[in-house]
């Protein structure tokens, strides 16, 4: 199968996202309680420094940032994969009682901020949780929904979305990846 790779966004458009997810996060935050960002590893956590640095101008002082490994949380643990790579869960604050932002590149399924949840909910007990994404592709599985979006981005499923973001990427760019050509899938429908 080949693919076709379309630049979506680039670094200057990514910048103005953020800076725009950063001032919407600002505005709608709870005054009464202690406030961080939790990025998912690997890119919600330069995502979610990026945000941190649009926040503390605004709030002139300084919002920390945690960071939260999935990787034992996934629903697919186990499934024929290799054996996974833990990358440590960083969360520094208490997070009892605390407004979170969970902060992530891409939204697809739903899947992965479902393991976030519930590794942060592991640590206590949060008195809101938002999530704030890049990019929103759409294909739920499951009943979650970004409170912050930078770009809604309607996809095929078959389709990849791809973020790249300084430090973690040389160039800073959304990709979207088009499978050129499908194989046929075999019909897996239920036999009456």
């Amino acid at each position: 199968m080949t693919s076709d790779e379309e630049i979506l966004c680039e670094a200057e458009e990514i910048e103005r996202l953020i800076a725009g997810m950063g001032r919407t996060i600002w505005d709608g935050r709870r005054r009464d309680l202690p406030f961080y960002l939790i990025g998912v590893r690997t890119r919600g956590v330069p995502l979610a420094q990026r945000l941190a640095q649009e926040l503390t101008l605004l709030a002139d002082d300084e919002v920390v940032v945690g960071a939260v490994d999935i990787t034992l949380y996934r629903d697919d643990l186990g499934r024929g994969r290799r054996w996974p790579v833990l990358r440590g869960t960083e969360i520094a604050f208490p997070v009892d009682g605390a407004e979170i932002v969970l902060v992530d590149d891409v939204l697809f399924t739903g899947r992965t901020v479902r393991a976030a949840l519930n590794a942060i909910c592991d640590l206590g007990r949060p008195g809101r949780i938002r999530l704030a994404v890049l990019v929103d592709r759409g294909h739920r599985e499951l009943p979650i929904q970004p409170d912050f979006v930078g770009l809604h981005l309607p996809t095929d499923r078959s389709d990849r979305v791809r973020v790249r973001l300084h430090p973690l990427d040389p160039v800073e760019e959304i990709v979207r990846v088009v499978a050129a050509s499908r194989p046929s899938q075999p019909d897996r429908s239920p036999v009456p």
